[in-house]
Parts: structure tokens; C-alpha cells; sequence
């Protein structure tokens, strides 16, 4: 549900005089809420900025099979998504080390003002790789704000609040999941998509007005004023690097699909592979128990409903012809049952089940991605694939809230930070390799086909091409499953 590299505003943020010390954010003032008196204000502030990404999430990607087409760019379809997530990888612990070392304000500013550098940038592009370099600025602002949110809600919150706040960020997707895909579509049919791109950094204004006064209050400076400011870790940033590249050479490699891929696919996965053994938990790649379970089954259940999402408006325009406002509007009443299963998870008679919450959210989440190929039938209705995504983001909003509160539960404060970023690379690192395999089985079938016709045109591609999608993605969502028994320590 879901980062920019520091730019100008980096450096102005640097310049800026530190923040007076904060309050402890360990004090629970008793019986208030996340709306109450003592966390009103901050919670509306970055309940607003959830709400901004969830809006530019949603409306995106309803525009984005219409900009491809009309950047003869169809056959990079994937790249668009991916390079978000590319990026954003080497921001995301950026910004954990830079929220540990000086607080969590500095990362969200640079954040936002990046997020919408890249929206105006892919707005205005004429060529599908001006396009993708737009994409790719959104994904380091976007790796700078998530990290910076967790670490909010790590130092601001007392952990009885922050499944709430979980779940308030889950139902702040609920009005963009409705209103997003309907505005963008019709945006995109009578102004055109470059309107739904350089429209939407006029949003980032409230969030910022709105969140940074209460952040600074409650949140701000290092978690510990008194001891020495810590470093940023090179080594960290060296692989941060590292794995972005490598990244994204398999993602060129997986589009390419020629014998001279295979070189760039072998040096992508030369650097990921140190970096992810630096980065992540020790034993995450054979889902340990504990926090490197945690870490594993966000990646698990983020990149396999992600990557089959991102085929789904296409799939939908290409095969059964919709416009992309119906196309993006199969996916609206996902936004409700996302938040419905992120307040499930956040009722306090829950706990005890949560990891049975989370066997039952990735059992759901499997079986809509393999459901929702079915509409490539012509008999099979196309509301289909709606009910069988609301029923995905059910699971997904059991599933990404609770790894989100397991995180910060079995996270000093002081380690929030860089414990958020190990999560939100699981989360960014399977977003880009499930789509760059998908991208490539979509390619290999014949997907690139659509490009060379009417967007609109029921015979654009192969229906095998999206079929190669979505059940493999079905599989690892299943696998999913097993994970999740072992996010418990015994």
C-alpha cells in the first residue's frame, strides 16, 4: 500500500536549525485515542500524506495503460511500475539511517517535494523512458516518506495505538480506491493522462501544511537528544546502491529476452545477492523465526498481489475491452475491504490470533490472483475480477498492517528506523523482481503485441501472456501461507 533520492530540499533540510527535544513518545497518556487530544494533530497530518500516495496510486495507474500506449511504450508496460520500486530501494535505507540519526521530518520533506518532482516529470514526458526516469524520481520520494512514517509512529505512538494508526492508514485508501480510478479515467478520456500526472503535486500542499507542525512537536530530533548523533553506516548505503542497480538490471534483462540479457541479468544478481544478506534480518531468506519471518512475508505478500495488480486495468482494457475508467473502477471497492482487514487486525481481541490472521489474509490473497484470470473467458463477467480483489485486499490489509505491527513491536526505538527500511526493501525488492518476472513472461507470450494496435481492441495480445502472470504470482501468495506460521518466536 505501498521513495526520491535528496535532492535541493535534502539540503535546506540539513541547513535547517535542529528541532527543540521532543517529548517521549513511550508515554501513553492513558485513555486517549489516536484522535484524542494528545495525537489529534499528527495523526490527521500523516493520515493526509498517506492519503496523497494512496490518491497518485490509484489514479495512476488507472492513466498508465493509456500513457504507454500513446508513448509507444506498452512493451516496457512493467518498467513503469518497477522503476518506482527500483529507486525507491536505496531511499529506503537512506531515510532509515537519516530518521535515526536526526529524526523522521527531514526524510518526509524531501520525500514529498521529490514524489511530486517525478509526478511532473512523467507528466510532461514525450518519450516512454522519460516516462519511466519520471516513475523512478516518485519511487526515491516515496522509499523516503514510508520509512519516515514508520519511524513517526514508532516514537510518537504507544504500542496499544499503533494497530489503530495501521488501520487508519488503510482506510485512508478507501475514498482515493473509489474516487481515484473514476477521476483519472475520465481525466484521461476528455483532457488527456498528462493532466492526471502534473495535476496531483497540488495535493502534496495539505500534507505538508497539515503534518509537519505536529511531527516537529512530537517527533522530531534523534530518539535519544542526549547521546552522540550516530554516523549514517556507508556500508549500508553502499549496498542500498547495490541493490538498486542491481535491480535494476534485471529488470532490463527480463525485458530484453535476448542471449545478451543474460549478462546484465547476471551482474543484477551478483549485487543483489550480498546486499540483501547486508540488509535484511539474518536468516530472512530462510524465513527464520521472528522479525526475519516478519520481513520475508511482506515481501511474499507485497510483490505477488502488486505485480498481478499492476496487469489487471490492462488486462481489462486489452481483452475485454473497457474503457480505462471501468477498468481502473474494477479495482475501487478493493480500498474498502483493505481498510476492513486492517481494522480487523487492529481489534485488540485479535492479538493473541494474529498469526492465524495472517495464514487466512495470504490464503485470500492467492486465491484472488489465481481468480482473476478467469475473465480472460468470454464467458466469465467481468465484475469477477472486482469480487475476486476485494477479496485480495481483505487478506492484504490483515497481512500488511500486522507485519507492520510486528515490526515496530519487536523494534527498539532507537533501531525503528533501520528495522522499517528492512522491511519496506522485502516489500520494494519483491515488488521489482516479481514484476520484472512477470514483465518478461508477459513479453515472451506476446504481450508487447498490444502496442501495435488500438488500446482498445479485444485482440491487442495473447490472452497466454497474462495467464503467465497472474498464477505464478498465485503460487508465491500460497507460499505465503507456510511463512506466516513463523512470525511468532517460541
Amino acid at each position: 500500500m505501498t521513495a526520491l533520492e535528496p535532492s535541493d530540499a535534502a539540503v535546506a533540510a540539513e541547513a535547517a536549525p535542529p528541532a527543540p527535544p521532543a517529548p517521549s513518545p513511550a508515554v501513553d497518556s492513558g485513555g486517549d485515542g489516536i484522535l484524542g487530544r494528545t495525537h489529534r494533530g499528527l495523526s490527521v497530518g500523516i493520515i493526509c500524506v498517506v492519503l496523497l500516495i494512496a490518491f497518485e496510486a490509484t489514479a495512476v495507474g488507472t492513466a498508465m495503460p493509456v500513457a504507454a500506449r500513446e508513448l509507444r511504450g506498452v512493451s516496457l508496460y512493467a518498467f513503469a511500475f518497477s522503476a518506482y520500486f527500483t529507486t525507491s530501494l536505496f531511499a529506503m535505507v537512506l531515510s532509515g539511517q537519516w530518521a535515526d540519526r536526526s529524526g523522521p521530518l527531514r526524510p518526509l520533506v524531501t520525500g514529498i517535494t521529490a514524489f511530486a518532482a517525478g509526478l511532473l516529470l512523467s507528466g510532461t514526458a514525450g518519450a516512454m523512458w522519460l516516462f519511466i526516469a519520471g516513475r523512478a524520481v516518485q519511487g526515491l520520494g516515496g522509499g523516503l516518506v514510508i520509512v519516515a512514517l514508520y519511524v513517526v509512529v514508532s516514537r510518537a505512538y504507544p504500542e496499544r495505538l499503533r494497530p489503530a494508526i495501521m488501520a487508519a492508514f488503510a482506510a485512508s485508501w478507501v475514498i482515493p480506491s473509489v474516487v481515484g480510478p473514476l477521476a483519472s479515467g475520465t481525466v484521461t478520456e476528455h483532457l488527456g493522462w498528462r493532466w492526471v500526472f502534473v495535476g496531483i503535486p497540488v495535493l502534496v500542499v495539505l500534507p505538508l501544511a497539515t503534518a509537519l507542525p505536529a511531527i516537529r512537536q512530537m517527533a522530531a530530533g534523534p530518539a535519544d537528544h542526549a547521546a552522540p548523533v550516530p554516523a549514517f553506516d556507508r556500508r549500508r548505503i553502499r549496498l542500498a546502491l547495490a541493490i538498486s542497480l542491481g535491480a535494476g538490471l534485471l529488470q532490463y534483462a527480463g525485458q530484453d529476452l535476448s542471449w545478451w540479457s543474460l549478462l546484465p541479468g547476471a551482474a543484477g544478481a551478483a549485487l543483489i545477492v550480498p546486499a540483501v544478506l547486508g540488509l535484511l534480518p539474518p536468516g530472512t531468506y530462510r524465513a527464520a523465526r521472528g522479525m526475519p519471518s516478519v520481513v520475508l512475508l511482506r515481501g511474499v505478500a507485497a510483490g505477488s498481489f502488486i505485480a498481478a495488480e499492476s496487469f489487471v486495468p490492462l488486462m481489462l482494457v486489452t481483452q475485454r475491452g473497457l474503457s480505462p475508467t471501468l477498468a481502473g473502477l474494477s479495482l475501487a471497492v478493493g480500498g474498502a475491504t483493505w481498510a476492513l482487514g486492517s481494522y480487523i487486525q487492529s481489534r485488540p481481541r485479535m492479538e493473541p490470533h494474529r498469526e492465524r490472521l495472517l495464514m487466512g489474509g495470504m490464503a485470500l490473497v492467492a486465491a484472488s490472483i489465481a481468480a482473476a484470470p478467469s475473465v480472460l473467458i468470454e464467458w466469465v463477467p467481468v465484475w469477477v475480477v472486482g469480487v475476486a480483489w476485494a477479496v485480495g485486499c481483505l487478506g492484504m490489509g490483515a497481512v500488511i498492517a500486522s507485519t507492520s505491527v510486528l515490526l515496530l513491536k519487536l523494534s527498539p526505538p532507537e533501531e525503528a528506523g533501520t528495522n522499517s527500511a528492512a522491511l519496506q526493501i522485502s516489500d520494494g525488492l519483491s515488488n521489482v523482481l516479481l514484476l520484472a518476472a512477470g514483465g518478461a513472461a508477459f513479453a515472451a507470450l506476446g504481450g508487447g503485441a498490444v502496442g501495435a494496435h488500438d488500446l482498445t481492441s479485444t485482440n491487442a495480445s495473447h490472452p497466454a501472456a497474462f495467464a503467465a502472470v497472474f498464477l505464478p504470482m498465485a503460487a508465491v501468495a500460497l507460499a505465503g501461507v507456510w511463512v506466516a506460521t513463523r512470525v511468532r518466536t517460541r
